[in-house]
Parts: C-alpha cells; sequence; structure tokens
C-alpha cells in the first residue's frame, strides 16, 4: 500500500468531516473504538497523556503543549485535527509529520485489524476513528519511546473515539460556546457537559477562561465527582499584551509563579489566552512532579507555528487567512484585525460549511468590510456561496459570489489598492486552498 492507496483506503469509511455516510450507523462509537484498539493490543496505553477538547482554540493550545514538552527534550506525539494540505500534517513525532511512507506502511499493518472490526457487531468504522487508531499504532511504534502524547478530540468529549483512556495526567478544556448543537447539546453548560467527559481520576483539569458562568460550574462538578484538580486559568493567571507585529506579539504574564515574559509567533489576543492556558498546564505538570525549566515554556510558545490563524500571505495588499468558523472565532478574529494589523478597507472573502452559523460570522465580520465575497470550496459540505448571500448580504456592505478560492482571492484583489486588506476566512479548507493558491502549499481535497 502506497500513499495515495493509503488515503483511498482511509476515505472509504464514514466521514463527518467530508459528509460522507457509508453506514446506517450515524459515526463509528467508542465501544467500538476500544474494541479495534484493543485487537491492537491497546496502543494507546503506555505513555502520559494530555487530552484537550474545547469549542476554540484546542489546536493551537495542543500544538503549544506538545512545544513546551518537545522543548524539555520530552518524546512528544501530537494528534490534532482538521489537516489544512496533508493527512499526514494530523500525526506529528516531536514536532514533525509522519512521512507518507510511515502512513501507509502503519495503515497496511493495522488493516487486518481494522476489517475484522468494521465486519463486527459493533458495526461502523469511520475515517477519523481509523485516524485515532493510527495514532496511537505510530506512537507505540517509535523508536526511542515517545514519552509523552498530547491528543486532541475530534468532537466533544465523553463519547469522541480519542476517549480511550483510563487514566491521564491532564485533561485541557480550551474556551466552549455553542457548536454542533444537534450532537452535543443546546447551550455551553449542556455541551460542557459532553466535554467534560474526558476529565479522569485523580488527573488535572486545566480550564482555560469562559464566558458563560455556567461552564466553569459544569467542570467543577465532574473535578468534584471524580477527584481531579481543577486550575481555572483566570483565578490564577491574567496576560497584557505588551508589543504587536505583523509577524509575532510579545506579552507578560502574572501568576503565582511571578511575573514572566513571553514571545510568540500568532496574532491575535485569543492566542495569548491559549498561551496561558498552555503555561498553565506546564505548570500544572510541575506541581505534579514532572521537570519542566521555564525557558523550555518560553521556547515551547516562541516557536510554535499553526498555520491557517491569522496567517500573512501577503503585505501589498496585506492578505491574512484565519480559519474562524463561529461566530466567537469571528469576534476574536474582528478584534485582531483591528489591532495588530493597519489597513484602510478590508475586503472580506467567507466560504463556510452548510452546518455553520454564518449569521452569527457575518454579524461580527461584516462591518469590517467593504466587499463581501462568498465563495465555495471543494469540500461536498461546502454551503453554497449563493445561499451565503442570502444569509449575510443583508448586513451593510455589498456581496458577490464566486464558485471558487482563486476566483474569489481575484475578484478581491481587482478591488483592493496596496494600503487595504483581503481576509480569507470560515473553514479552514478555505484557507487551505488560498495557502495552495497564493504561497503554493500542497494540494488539497481527499489529501
Amino acid at each position: 500500500m502506497d500513499y495515495p492507496e493509503a488515503i483511498q483506503y482511509l476515505l472509504s469509511f464514514t466521514d463527518l468531516e467530508r459528509g460522507v455516510q457509508r453506514s446506517d450507523s450515524p459515526a463509528m462509537s467508542l465501544e467500538s473504538m476500544r474494541s479495534l484498539l484493543s485487537r491492537l493490543n491497546d496502543p494507546q496505553h503506555g505513555r502520559h497523556t494530555i487530552h484537550v477538547t474545547g469549542s476554540k482554540g484546542k489546536g493551537s493550545t495542543a500544538a503549544m503543549i506538545a512545544g513546551i514538552l518537545c522543548r524539555e527534550s520530552f518524546s512528544t506525539s501530537l494528534f490534532t485535527s482538521p489537516h489544512l494540505h496533508s493527512f499526514t500534517e494530523r500525526i506529528s513525532m516531536d514536532g514533525a509529520a509522519v512521512s507518507q511512507q510511515e502512513f501507509a506502511a502503519a495503515l497496511e499493518a493495522m488493516r487486518p485489524a481494522i476489517e475484522d472490526e468494521q465486519a463486527s457487531v459493533h458495526g461502523n468504522v469511520s475515517t477519523f476513528g481509523v485516524l485515532t487508531a493510527l495514532f496511537f499504532w505510530l506512537t507505540r511504534a517509535q523508536v526511542p519511546r515517545i514519552e509523552w502524547q498530547v491528543v486532541e478530540v475530534g468532537l466533544g468529549g465523553t463519547f469522541d473515539t480519542t476517549n480511550v483512556f483510563d487514566e491521564i495526567d491532564v485533561a485541557v478544556l480550551t474556551p466552549i460556546s455553542l457548536e454542533h448543537t444537534a450532537i452535543l447539546g443546546n447551550t455551553p453548560a449542556e455541551i460542557a457537559t459532553d466535554k467534560a467527559g474526558i476529565i479522569k481520576p485523580g488527573s488535572a483539569c486545566v480550564l482555560a477562561r469562559q464566558q458563560d458562568p455556567a461552564v466553569v460550574d459544569v467542570v467543577r462538578a465532574r473535578c468534584d465527582e471524580v477527584g481531579a484538580e481543577l486550575v481555572y486559568v483566570p483565578d490564577r493567571y491574567e496576560a497584557e499584551v505588551l508589543e504587536r507585529y505583523v509577524f509575532g506579539q510579545s506579552f507578560q504574564v502574572r501568576s503565582p509563579r511571578g511575573t514572566r515574559e513571553f514571545r510568540m509567533p500568532l496574532l491575535g489576543r485569543h492566542q495569548v489566552d491559549n498561551a496561558l492556558t498552555a503555561i498553565a498546564v506546564a505548570d500544572a505538570l510541575r506541581a505534579r512532579g514532572h521537570r519542566i525549566e521555564e525557558s523550555s515554556i518560553a521556547d515551547g510558545i516562541a516557536h510554535t507555528r499553526v498555520p491557517g490563524r491569522l496567517e500573512v500571505m501577503g503585505q501589498r495588499p496585506l492578505i491574512v487567512a484565519d480559519g474562524a468558523h463561529n461566530s466567537e472565532s469571528a469576534a476574536a478574529l474582528a478584534a485582531a484585525l483591528r489591532e495588530y494589523f493597519e489597513w484602510k478597507r478590508c475586503f472580506l472573502i467567507i466560504g463556510t460549511m452548510r452546518d455553520k452559523d454564518v449569521r452569527g460570522m457575518g454579524f461580527q465580520l461584516a462591518k469590517l468590510a467593504e466587499l463581501i465575497v462568498c465563495t465555495s470550496f471543494r469540500s461536498p459540505r461546502a454551503l453554497d456561496p449563493y445561499a451565503m448571500i442570502q444569509e449575510i448580504g443583508f448586513l451593510g456592505p455589498p456581496a458577490v459570489a464566486e464558485e471558487t478560492v482563486p476566483e474569489a482571492i481575484d475578484t478581491a484583489l481587482a478591488h483592493a489598492a496596496p494600503d487595504d486588506l483581503l481576509c480569507i476566512t470560515g473553514s479552514l479548507y478555505v484557507v487551505a486552498e488560498a495557502r495552495e493558491y497564493l504561497l503554493g502549499e500542497g494540494a488539497t481535497g481527499g489529501e
């Protein structure tokens, strides 16, 4: 099995990201996930684990945590989703994505167990479930042995296919807001109840700042129930941005450990908040007896780069891409565009999945825009750009529709002057296609 064959095989299963259903079962059950891992001799065990969930910021936070551990010279694996250009991006070892050859060879080795599970009484196997098992398989196979694994959930927490641990070191909950309400719940508190399911007995739980106090109550109750130590970040940490640049920022952190200064290449106040959460995780690990030097925390944050999050792709005109996929993320993006960049007019390029709160995003971003360019992209779940105009076309600026991301970018560029801003946002699929068009990065769509 070579890499293209591996991807073809991987995509033959139910894939909720692409909206491809191969079974009457809505998604791979946690019972089936545990059964598959059992067939593989439980590769999820045997190392320290940090499990990360939330509605926004979990990918950036997980990357920072892994970066800190790597800087401390702990051998560390990281599992995140989705990817921008290649499935290999989702699985990294000591800061580097696995190779296509490793990916394909491991999937071929796992194939008999996967097919036995698919044929079992448990039923449906999903693309994400197979990827999760593949991550654990590759983590176990590393020489020297991986000491830490940082695992980002796919969806929710309690019933997510990554929730296969009997014990973990730290559960991390980033900001929680309304998302996937048909699955997770209709209020932030209901969603928090699902996400808090990753908190295990005896673990530490690091909870990022929450807008809804009910979320904090839910998480505190779960910690009390299972005997986990709760660290609510705003109770112990506060940060002040010191300097802002086009390609990074510096900030000061005050905590029980004193006042510290950090630099990071990621932009936006929300990334400072994500960094606070990562710092709190490092401090929680120190409190539990793990060696983490102050320099490792600073270097881990300073060297964490997450493509597609407030990423500058051009300067005259300024081109900034960010995968803001809900109204809260859009609000954070709008604030960052005002605070971190100088520009005269903004041309907004937006494309989203059909199940996203397009109108909520529009309310946050339309007030900045001179023109809104609604675009489709290469996903069967992409919202039709003309339907998008019906959702946000009444918010003030004129709105036009384009069928592809390159066409949308060209339309915006045709109107923009050198001192203007193009903001490309919505789905990470849109950001990926923009990176492909503007930066020559790898192809999307199945990769």
